[in-house]
């Protein structure tokens, strides 16, 4: 498993809110949804190597 790294986020509160609505009706952590979308933005950006099995399918395994 890959280490995590601490960071501090400010972010303005009319975010935070859409953000916790977010990752509550996806059933997760505040913290899980914002890595999950830098995640998906990284990828579309070409930023970031997909995962194996998202190469095959398109969708995370």
């Amino acid at each position: 498993m890959e280490k995590k790294k601490p960071f501090a986020l400010r972010i303005d509160a009319r975010l935070m809110e859409a953000l916790e609505k977010w990752a509550a009706d996806e059933f997760r952590s505040t913290n899980g949804q914002i890595e999950w979308i830098i995640n998906r933005a990284l990828k579309e950006a070409g930023r970031l190597k997909k995962d194996k099995g998202e190469e095959k399918t398109g969708k995370p395994e």
